[in-house]
């Protein structure tokens, strides 16, 4: 009986296995040279023991026709009459070479089921993965399923014992193929189901950090349950890539956003724990106050400069010079320091809206930008007649040419 599987396991079983006879595993020579090998589909055989010859045991298995089977092959010395199941494997002396493990391997065979779970120990590696023993019965692990995650050291395993799952069993090919991968997800999935009741959206836990990509972390919360911080819920501060705050090994706190999929997909936040920098940001950023903020990100439409750690602006194309602007690539690049005036504050919709110009039109931190600030000035400290004469003195100043 064949298991249904997917069809990269089922490749990836042909690829590893691909010219090799799983059940003579087991009949290499201690040097690792491989053993002699009967051709032909093996015949169960019935035969008593006829007695016993230094290391080799006679089998009487008929008139006139008699075996012989190592004796390393019975758990302890067998006795005279007693009955036993062999394999044949030709003829050396006028003796039928015999195999009792071989017997037993046909049997255990015919009893292993797909879905059955099994103690396996590992007695070999190849370039595909593990091969065990099932009893006295052979069989293989492909390297995807020995793990969780994928094991580039398999040689770690020789000789352990593990609890898997049959994954298929075929008898004309002669193989059994067993995953240790599958019981660990249930045993994972029973423990998640546990652990589930310990945690709860809004809730505030600590993890590891597992793994880390571009678009965000991987966290362990224990008890066999993983969340992921996606990038834009790592910090109030913009944030590109994950790897610029996060690392593997790094304990994090996070706030718990979402459970889904019975705790299969849970959706974590390090910004929440964050004081949100938009709150009260209107008395900190007023309109017509001059900034030197920093180009975060460059659209076709305009630039978002950053005034303050996690306070961005849209300086829209039409606010960036006196003249008409295509593109706001055609003036600055990202990480750009620039001179910007608020336009507008609105928190509720985090939103402020900038210019390069100032009230008057002029570019800031050009000369009738200068002038029109001094003249602004006047205007706010002086009254009456002395603010008449400062007003003229101001305007003769702006008018009179440059010297040559």
């Amino acid at each position: 009986m064949t298991g249904n599987q997917p069809d990269d396991l089922s490749r990836e079983i042909d690829a590893a296995l691909e010219g090799m006879n799983l059940q003579e595993i087991d009949l290499r020579k201690k040097d690792g040279t491989p053993g002699r090998k009967g051709g032909g589909e093996a015949k169960v055989l019935r035969g008593a023991v006829a007695g016993i010859s230094g290391k080799d045991v006679i089998i009487e298995l008929g008139p006139r026709s008699q075996g012989v089977i190592p004796l390393a092959e019975f758990e302890t010395p067998p006795k005279a009459g007693e009955v036993f199941e062999f394999t044949m494997h030709g003829r050396e002396d006028d003796l039928w070479r015999l195999s009792r493990r071989k017997a037993q391997e046909l049997a255990a065979a015919d009893s292993v089921e797909v879905g059955a779970l099994v103690k396996a120990r590992v007695t070999g590696q190849n370039t595909g993965g593990l091969e065990l023993r099932i009893g006295a019965l052979a069989a293989f692990m492909p390297a995807s399923q020995v793990s969780l995650s994928r094991e580039d050291n398999l040689a770690q395993f020789l000789n352990q014992t593990f609890v898997c799952e049959v994954l298929e069993v075929d008898p004309k090919k002669r193989r059994v193929v067993v995953s240790r991968r599958a019981v660990l997800e249930k045993e994972r999935a029973d423990q998640q189901k546990e652990s589930l009741g310990r945690i709860s959206v809004g809730q505030r836990v600590r993890g590891k950090v597992t793994r880390v990509d571009s678009f965000g972390g991987f966290v362990d919360l224990g008890g066999g349950l993983e969340g992921l911080v996606h990038v834009s819920n790592l910090s109030h501060k913009r944030v590109e890539n994950a790897n610029e705050l996060l690392q593997k090994g790094q304990e994090v706190e996070v706030q718990v956003m979402k459970i889904e999929d019975g705790g299969k997909r849970i959706g974590l936040s390090m910004k929440a724990l964050e004081p949100d920098p938009w709150q009260a940001v209107g008395g900190r950023v007023a309109p017509d106050s001059v900034y030197a903020g920093k180009v975060k990100r460059l659209m076709e439409f305009g630039a978002f400069v950053e005034l303050e750690p996690g306070i961005e602006g849209l300086l829209h194309v039409s606010q960036m010079a006196k003249d008409r602007v295509r593109r706001a690539a055609d003036l600055f690049k990202v990480g750009d320091t620039v001179q910007v005036r608020v336009l507008a504050v609105e928190p509720e919709r985090q939103r402020i809206s900038l210019s390069r110009l100032d009230a008057r039109g002029a570019m800031l931190g050009s000369e009738d930008s200068v002038d029109g600030t001094v003249i602004d000035q006047a205007l706010r400290q002086n009254s009456g007649e002395a603010l008449k004469t400062n007003l003229g003195n101001l305007f003769k100043k702006a008018m009179k040419p440059p010297p040559a």
